[in-house]
């Protein structure tokens, strides 16, 4: 991807992950706004806001299709503030939000799908996956907690489970935000610093800190293995915030358009009632 100017509806083009690729996670590829200046990005993802609501009321009532959007990033990434600043534009009747932590005794007695699957979202609906299963091929190889054997096969589990999901009429949306290391650090002083963010941080978080290229290169196999033109991966510059949101919000809004979402008929003939 070069840096370069694109157009609003081109921007879901060049940010996605063409199957067969092999992208590559550079630092300098993280602020990267394709032209697109703050200013004019908050009032494109405001307007992006107004239709995605528009769509998932259609979605909704249509009952058809389900839309499952999987959010991964490192540590500092902003999938919270992500999902407040753009999913916002969905009402929470039809729209859940999932976060995946470390697995339950429960959970380990079944195999490592079973409690997504549990999860994913019923037609009609969207689901938003804060981390998912594709921390079976991360935290579990970084970190060695099963052998390299057992996490290679599940790239090719993974494929064949969202090709499952596909195919029952739920799109899967995949939004990897990309921060570069520099901007991780800021973003930890800042929550070190405010009092009122000092929940979303822990001494932990810098040892994962340590581990910031073993995870690079997790993350570019997840990107190059599992991304389908089923289930498609877009690798989003996420230093700046602002573009961040807008992308995220373009991308969805052409996910729900491409869907062929149609009003019920009536089951009355409307030309015969009378309300008196």
């Amino acid at each position: 991807m070069s840096q370069k100017r694109v157009s609003r509806r081109g921007i879901p083009e060049v940010l996605l992950v063409e199957p067969g690729s092999k992208p590559k996670l550079r630092d300098d590829h993280a602020a990267r706004d394709f032209g697109w200046d703050s200013e004019r990005c908050d009032a494109a993802t405001a307007e992006n806001r107004a239709r995605l609501s528009e769509l998932q009321y259609k979605m909704f009532v249509d009952g058809r299709y389900a839309v499952l959007v999987v959010l991964q990033a490192i540590d500092g990434g902003g999938k919270d503030s992500t999902i407040r600043r753009v999913f916002s534009a969905f009402s929470p009747q039809g729209c859940t939000v999932t976060s995946f932590k470390a697995p339950s005794a429960e959970e380990m007695r079944h195999d490592y799908l079973w409690r997504v699957h549990a999860h994913a979202p019923p037609r009609g609906e969207i689901g938003v996956f804060n981390r998912s299963h594709y921390e079976d091929v991360l935290i579990v190889r970084v970190n060695n907690l099963v052998p390299p054997a057992v996490w290679r096969e599940r790239y090719d589990h993974i494929n064949h489970f969202e090709s499952m999901l596909t195919a029952c009429n739920t799109r899967v949306v995949k939004l990897f935000l990309h921060i570069s290391k520099d901007e991780q650090k800021r973003r930890f002083e800042e929550r070190i610093a405010d009092r009122r963010k000092h929940w979303k941080f822990a001494p932990a978080d810098l040892d994962k800190r340590q581990q910031w290229d073993p995870y690079r290169e997790a993350f570019e196999a997840m990107l190059a293995r599992c991304s389908t033109a089923e289930a498609p991966w877009y690798l989003i510059p996420a230093d700046r915030k602002a573009f961040r949101d807008f992308a995220v919000s373009q991308i969805l809004l052409r996910e729900l358009e491409h869907l062929p979402l149609r009003w019920p008929a009536a089951t009355y003939d409307p030309g015969k009632i009378r309300v008196i």
